[in-house]
Protein backbone atom coordinates (compact mmCIF):
# COMPACT_ATOMS: atom_id res chain seq x y z
CA UNK A 1 0.00 0.00 0.00
CA UNK A 2 2.82 2.40 0.88
CA UNK A 3 4.63 1.69 -2.43
CA UNK A 4 1.47 2.40 -4.43
CA UNK A 5 0.93 5.65 -2.52
CA UNK A 6 4.48 6.85 -3.25
CA UNK A 7 4.20 5.86 -6.92
CA UNK A 8 0.88 7.69 -7.29
CA UNK A 9 2.21 10.80 -5.54
CA UNK A 10 5.33 11.05 -7.71
CA UNK A 11 3.34 10.43 -10.91
CA UNK A 12 1.05 13.32 -9.93
CA UNK A 13 4.12 15.49 -9.32
CA UNK A 14 5.60 14.58 -12.70
CA UNK A 15 2.43 15.33 -14.61
CA UNK A 16 2.07 18.63 -12.78
CA UNK A 17 5.66 19.51 -13.53
CA UNK A 18 5.31 18.66 -17.21
CA UNK A 19 2.21 20.87 -17.50
CA UNK A 20 3.90 23.86 -15.89
CA UNK A 21 5.96 26.49 -17.66
CA UNK A 22 9.35 25.54 -16.28
CA UNK A 23 11.96 28.30 -16.59
CA UNK A 24 14.21 28.21 -19.64
CA UNK A 25 17.33 27.82 -17.52
CA UNK A 26 15.97 24.85 -15.52
CA UNK A 27 14.60 22.97 -18.54
CA UNK A 28 17.31 23.79 -21.02
CA UNK A 29 19.94 22.70 -18.44
CA UNK A 30 17.36 20.20 -17.61
CA UNK A 31 20.93 -4.46 -31.51
CA UNK A 32 21.09 -7.00 -31.51
CA UNK A 33 17.38 -6.49 -31.07
CA UNK A 34 17.05 -5.04 -34.56
CA UNK A 35 18.63 -8.17 -35.99
CA UNK A 36 16.19 -10.39 -34.13
CA UNK A 37 13.06 -8.37 -34.90
CA UNK A 38 11.13 -9.17 -38.04
CA UNK A 39 10.58 -6.04 -40.10
CA UNK A 40 7.92 -6.73 -42.72
CA UNK A 41 7.91 -4.63 -45.85
CA UNK A 42 5.67 -1.61 -45.53
CA UNK A 43 4.54 -2.18 -49.10
CA UNK A 44 3.29 -5.71 -48.49
CA UNK A 45 2.04 -5.56 -44.89
CA UNK A 46 -1.44 -4.39 -43.91
CA UNK A 47 -1.63 -0.95 -42.31
CA UNK A 48 -3.40 -0.82 -38.95
CA UNK A 49 -6.03 1.83 -38.24
CA UNK A 50 -6.25 3.84 -35.00
CA UNK A 51 -8.48 1.31 -33.26
CA UNK A 52 -6.14 -1.57 -34.10
CA UNK A 53 -3.12 0.39 -32.88
CA UNK A 54 -4.82 1.27 -29.60
CA UNK A 55 -5.77 -2.38 -29.09
CA UNK A 56 -2.15 -3.53 -29.24
CA UNK A 57 -0.20 -4.10 -26.05
CA UNK A 58 1.80 -0.99 -25.18
CA UNK A 59 5.58 -1.10 -25.21
CA UNK A 60 7.16 0.59 -22.16
CA UNK A 61 9.08 3.72 -23.07
CA UNK A 62 11.30 5.18 -20.35
CA UNK A 63 12.25 8.87 -20.47
CA UNK A 64 15.52 10.16 -18.98
CA UNK A 65 16.88 13.69 -18.80
CA UNK A 66 19.97 14.24 -16.61
CA UNK A 67 22.31 11.40 -15.62
CA UNK A 68 24.25 13.13 -12.85
CA UNK A 69 24.82 13.27 -9.12
CA UNK A 70 22.27 15.35 -7.23
CA UNK A 71 23.39 18.17 -4.92
CA UNK A 72 21.52 19.07 -1.71
CA UNK A 73 20.99 22.57 -3.13
CA UNK A 74 19.22 21.27 -6.25
CA UNK A 75 15.55 22.15 -6.51
CA UNK A 76 12.72 19.59 -6.61
CA UNK A 77 12.44 19.72 -10.41
CA UNK A 78 16.14 18.98 -10.90
CA UNK A 79 15.97 16.16 -8.35
CA UNK A 80 13.02 14.61 -10.16
CA UNK A 81 14.55 14.92 -13.62
CA UNK A 82 18.02 13.68 -12.56
CA UNK A 83 19.05 10.04 -12.14
CA UNK A 84 22.42 9.44 -10.53
CA UNK A 85 25.01 7.45 -12.49
CA UNK A 86 24.90 4.71 -9.83
CA UNK A 87 21.13 4.40 -10.03
CA UNK A 88 21.20 4.45 -13.83
CA UNK A 89 23.72 1.60 -13.79
CA UNK A 90 21.48 -0.34 -11.40
CA UNK A 91 18.47 0.22 -13.63
CA UNK A 92 20.23 -1.00 -16.77
CA UNK A 93 21.40 -4.15 -15.00
CA UNK A 94 17.92 -4.74 -13.58
CA UNK A 95 16.33 -4.44 -17.00
CA UNK A 96 18.84 -6.90 -18.43
CA UNK A 97 18.44 -9.33 -15.53
CA UNK A 98 14.64 -9.14 -15.92
CA UNK A 99 14.89 -10.16 -19.57
CA UNK A 100 14.17 -6.84 -21.27
CA UNK A 101 15.57 -6.08 -24.72
CA UNK A 102 15.74 -2.56 -26.11
CA UNK A 103 14.03 -1.67 -29.35
CA UNK A 104 14.07 1.54 -31.39
CA UNK A 105 11.26 3.71 -32.78
CA UNK A 106 11.42 2.08 -36.23
CA UNK A 107 10.66 -1.27 -34.61
CA UNK A 108 7.82 0.18 -32.56
CA UNK A 109 6.34 1.80 -35.68
CA UNK A 110 6.50 -1.44 -37.67
CA UNK A 111 4.91 -3.32 -34.77
CA UNK A 112 2.05 -0.84 -34.40
CA UNK A 113 1.40 -0.21 -38.08
CA UNK A 114 2.51 -3.35 -39.92
CA UNK A 115 2.31 -6.08 -37.29
CA UNK A 116 6.06 -6.74 -36.98
CA UNK A 117 7.06 -9.01 -34.13
CA UNK A 118 9.03 -7.74 -31.14
CA UNK A 119 11.18 -9.38 -28.46
CA UNK A 120 9.21 -11.00 -25.64
CA UNK A 121 9.99 -8.11 -23.28
CA UNK A 122 10.71 -4.96 -25.29
CA UNK A 123 11.55 -1.58 -23.82
CA UNK A 124 12.56 1.77 -25.32
CA UNK A 125 15.15 3.90 -23.55
CA UNK A 126 14.64 7.55 -24.51
CA UNK A 127 16.68 10.61 -23.59
CA UNK A 128 15.60 14.25 -23.90
CA UNK A 129 17.36 17.60 -24.23
CA UNK A 130 20.85 16.75 -25.58
CA UNK A 131 22.68 16.60 -22.23
CA UNK A 132 26.31 15.54 -22.62
CA UNK A 133 26.05 13.16 -19.65
CA UNK A 134 23.76 11.02 -21.76
CA UNK A 135 26.74 10.40 -24.05
CA UNK A 136 29.51 10.23 -21.45
CA UNK A 137 27.65 8.27 -18.74
CA UNK A 138 24.44 6.66 -20.04
CA UNK A 139 25.74 5.48 -23.42
CA UNK A 140 28.76 3.52 -22.06
CA UNK A 141 26.53 1.90 -19.43
CA UNK A 142 23.99 0.86 -22.04
CA UNK A 143 26.71 -0.65 -24.22
CA UNK A 144 27.58 -3.13 -21.46
CA UNK A 145 24.27 -4.87 -22.11
CA UNK A 146 23.94 -4.31 -25.84
CA UNK A 147 21.22 -1.72 -25.24
CA UNK A 148 20.32 0.97 -27.76
CA UNK A 149 18.38 4.17 -27.13
CA UNK A 150 16.66 7.09 -28.82
CA UNK A 151 18.08 10.55 -28.17
CA UNK A 152 15.72 13.50 -28.74
CA UNK A 153 17.74 16.61 -29.56
CA UNK A 154 17.08 20.32 -29.01
CA UNK A 155 19.07 21.63 -31.94
CA UNK A 156 19.77 25.01 -30.31
CA UNK A 157 21.90 23.22 -27.71
CA UNK A 158 24.19 21.26 -30.06
CA UNK A 159 27.90 22.06 -29.54
CA UNK A 160 27.22 24.20 -26.48
CA UNK A 161 28.99 23.57 -23.14
CA UNK A 162 27.50 20.60 -21.24
CA UNK A 163 25.54 19.47 -24.30
CA UNK A 164 26.41 16.97 -27.00
CA UNK A 165 28.46 17.89 -30.02
CA UNK A 166 27.74 17.01 -33.63
CA UNK A 167 30.51 14.42 -33.47
CA UNK A 168 28.96 12.75 -30.42
CA UNK A 169 25.52 12.64 -32.05
CA UNK A 170 27.04 11.09 -35.17
CA UNK A 171 28.79 8.48 -33.05
CA UNK A 172 25.53 7.57 -31.30
CA UNK A 173 23.80 7.19 -34.64
CA UNK A 174 26.62 5.21 -36.24
CA UNK A 175 26.55 2.84 -33.24
CA UNK A 176 22.91 1.98 -33.96
CA UNK A 177 21.10 4.39 -31.66
CA UNK A 178 18.31 6.64 -32.93
CA UNK A 179 18.94 10.39 -32.94
CA UNK A 180 15.73 12.35 -33.41
CA UNK A 181 14.25 15.86 -33.03
CA UNK A 182 12.98 17.61 -29.90
CA UNK A 183 12.35 21.10 -31.40
CA UNK A 184 14.81 23.94 -31.76
CA UNK A 185 14.59 25.45 -28.26
CA UNK A 186 12.02 23.46 -26.26
CA UNK A 187 9.05 25.80 -26.63
CA UNK A 188 5.69 24.13 -26.02
CA UNK A 189 4.03 22.78 -29.15
CA UNK A 190 0.64 23.94 -27.83
CA UNK A 191 1.75 27.57 -28.29
CA UNK A 192 2.97 27.37 -31.89
CA UNK A 193 1.66 29.77 -34.50
CA UNK A 194 2.63 30.66 -38.04
CA UNK A 195 6.37 30.26 -38.62
CA UNK A 196 6.86 28.33 -35.37
CA UNK A 197 6.04 25.05 -37.13
CA UNK A 198 8.88 25.56 -39.60
CA UNK A 199 11.32 26.70 -36.90
CA UNK A 200 10.48 24.03 -34.33
CA UNK A 201 9.58 21.00 -36.46
CA UNK A 202 10.97 21.26 -39.99
CA UNK A 203 14.34 22.92 -39.40
CA UNK A 204 15.36 20.72 -36.43
CA UNK A 205 14.55 17.61 -38.47
CA UNK A 206 16.79 18.84 -41.27
CA UNK A 207 19.56 19.78 -38.83
CA UNK A 208 19.59 16.33 -37.21
CA UNK A 209 19.51 14.58 -40.59
CA UNK A 210 22.43 16.68 -41.80
CA UNK A 211 24.49 15.57 -38.79
CA UNK A 212 23.70 11.85 -38.77
CA UNK A 213 23.29 11.31 -42.52
CA UNK A 214 20.02 9.44 -41.96
CA UNK A 215 16.33 10.21 -41.86
CA UNK A 216 14.99 11.56 -38.54
CA UNK A 217 11.39 10.35 -38.48
CA UNK A 218 10.39 10.73 -34.82
CA UNK A 219 9.63 13.65 -32.52
CA UNK A 220 9.25 14.24 -28.77
CA UNK A 221 6.97 16.97 -27.43
CA UNK A 222 8.58 19.42 -24.96
CA UNK A 223 7.03 18.90 -21.53
CA UNK A 224 5.03 16.05 -23.10
CA UNK A 225 2.37 18.58 -24.16
CA UNK A 226 0.52 18.20 -27.46
CA UNK A 227 -2.66 19.31 -29.19
CA UNK A 228 -4.48 18.12 -32.27
CA UNK A 229 -3.33 21.15 -34.26
CA UNK A 230 0.16 19.62 -34.17
CA UNK A 231 -0.78 16.37 -35.91
CA UNK A 232 -1.09 17.67 -39.51
CA UNK A 233 2.03 19.78 -39.04
CA UNK A 234 4.02 16.77 -37.83
CA UNK A 235 2.81 14.71 -40.78
CA UNK A 236 3.62 17.50 -43.23
CA UNK A 237 7.12 17.77 -41.75
CA UNK A 238 7.64 14.04 -42.35
CA UNK A 239 7.42 12.62 -38.82
CA UNK A 240 6.00 9.09 -38.55
CA UNK A 241 5.40 9.14 -34.78
CA UNK A 242 5.59 11.57 -31.87
CA UNK A 243 6.22 10.84 -28.19
CA UNK A 244 4.40 12.50 -25.30
CA UNK A 245 4.50 11.53 -21.62
CA UNK A 246 2.10 9.44 -19.55
CA UNK A 247 -1.14 11.16 -20.57
CA UNK A 248 -3.83 9.26 -22.48
CA UNK A 249 -3.24 8.63 -26.18
CA UNK A 250 -5.37 10.44 -28.74
CA UNK A 251 -8.18 8.20 -29.97
CA UNK A 252 -7.75 9.19 -33.62
CA UNK A 253 -3.96 9.67 -33.88
CA UNK A 254 -2.29 7.26 -31.44
CA UNK A 255 0.95 7.27 -33.44
CA UNK A 256 1.40 10.94 -32.59
CA UNK A 257 0.76 10.46 -28.86
CA UNK A 258 3.05 7.55 -27.95
CA UNK A 259 3.25 7.39 -24.17
CA UNK A 260 6.46 7.57 -22.14
CA UNK A 261 7.24 7.45 -18.44
CA UNK A 262 9.71 9.83 -16.82
CA UNK A 263 12.13 7.95 -14.58
CA UNK A 264 12.07 10.00 -11.38
CA UNK A 265 15.33 10.53 -9.55
CA UNK A 266 13.67 9.73 -6.24
CA UNK A 267 12.73 6.18 -7.26
CA UNK A 268 14.66 3.07 -6.28
CA UNK A 269 15.47 0.56 -8.99
CA UNK A 270 12.66 -1.81 -7.89
CA UNK A 271 10.41 1.26 -7.84
CA UNK A 272 11.26 2.03 -11.47
CA UNK A 273 10.39 -1.51 -12.56
CA UNK A 274 7.17 -1.41 -10.57
CA UNK A 275 6.19 1.99 -11.98
CA UNK A 276 6.91 0.78 -15.50
CA UNK A 277 4.70 -2.26 -15.05
CA UNK A 278 1.86 -0.20 -13.59
CA UNK A 279 2.08 2.59 -16.16
CA UNK A 280 2.08 0.30 -19.19
CA UNK A 281 -0.10 -2.47 -17.71
CA UNK A 282 2.55 -5.14 -18.14
CA UNK A 283 1.88 -8.70 -17.05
Amino acid sequence: MKTNFVFTAICAFLLGACHSATSGTEKTALTKNAEKTEQPSQDSSPVADAAAILAKKEVPVLCYHHIKDIKPSDGPMTKTYSVTPAHFAEQMKALKDDGYETILPDQLYNYLVHGATLPAKPVILSFDDTDEDQFTIAYPEMKKYGFKGVFFIMTVSINRPHYMTEEQLKELSDAGNAVEAHTWDHHMVTKYQGEDWEKQLVQPKGKVEGIIGKSADYFAYPFGLWNRAAFPELKKAGYKMAFSLATKRDSTQPLYTIRRMIVAGQWSTPGVLNAMKQTFHLD
